[in-house]
């Protein structure tokens, strides 16, 4: 197994990926403001707190980010599903309160979105991990290349 970490910025052909994947999930929703259920549940998670958790098996971890920077590294054992196929593959992701599932990106910015939408169409145990990726590759902590992942 080997680890790295990522050494640029991603370029803006990523950051228009980006968009275009937070423009695809506000399409497949209607995002309204969030509602009293949505409110008692905490949005976000500190990136420490959720490494934690994910190291104790004690949720899933779901990186959103498109395959271009996944290519830059992975948490070993998260389930890749990008931004641009959630509506597609939104079968994926438990819908169980008991099945805690923490959702990251690059920077908390697609996260975010998602989680909000998320909480508006049913999930209740969904979260996001404050500062994504960029952070995790910065802290230096453990990442492989796509398809050299293990499962969680």
């Amino acid at each position: 197994m080997t680890f790295f970490t990522m050494t640029h910025a991603p370029s803006s052909d990523s950051r228009r990926l980006a968009l275009r994947g937070a423009l695809a999930l506000l399409g497949a929703f209607t995002l309204a403001a969030c509602g009293a259920d949505a409110a008692k549940t905490p949005l976000s998670l500190s990136l420490e707190e959720g490494r934690d958790l994910f190291e104790a098996r004690q949720v899933l971890l779901i990186d959103i980010r498109e395959p271009r920077e996944h290519a830059s590294g992975v948490v070993s054992g998260a389930l890749l599903l990008p931004a641009s196929q959630f509506k597609y593959r939104m079968a994926e992701i438990p819908k169980d309160p008991a099945q805690p599932v923490l959702i990251i990106c690059n920077t908390q910015n697609r996260s975010r979105i998602l989680v909000r939408t998320m909480q508006q169409a049913g999930w209740s145990n969904v979260r996001y991990v404050r500062g994504g990726m960029s952070t995790w590759a910065r802290q230096g902590w453990p990442m492989v290349r796509p398809g050299a992942q293990t499962s969680s």
